[in-house]
């Protein structure tokens, strides 16, 4: 989850498009952006150059229930899931991505 008006959230993205761009479909994954944006606007404004999927903005009930689900206290928050489970694989990929395997070498982490 992320926000427009996060400032370590802007600072991350670049870095985890690039990350996405060239790792995406060697390791065979897909990103699904869950906005924490205050309204649709600063939805669309930072999510247009995002290459991956998102959750609509509308669906905030939702986007409620994953923040739930998978305790999300804070963003920038990057989870990696089971794509078949839903099961969390590693809760801190932003870490992952930014400090400590940045060229994704024993990506997909695990916890």
């Amino acid at each position: 989850m992320f926000s427009f008006r996060c400032p370590p959230c802007r600072a991350f993205t670049p870095t985890l498009i690039e990350f996405y761009k060239i790792h995406s479909k060697e390791k065979n994954f897909e990103i699904i952006f869950i906005s924490s944006d205050r309204d649709d606007r600063a939805f669309n404004e930072y999510y247009k150059d995002m290459p991956w999927l998102t959750l609509d903005y509308s669906e905030r009930k939702i986007k409620e229930d994953l923040a739930k689900k998978f305790e999300i206290t804070g963003i920038p928050t990057l989870l990696l899931l089971d794509g078949d489970s839903g099961d969390i694989i590693y809760k801190d990929a932003r870490d992952k991505i930014q400090h400590k395997d940045p060229r994704g070498e024993s990506f997909p982490w695990k916890s």
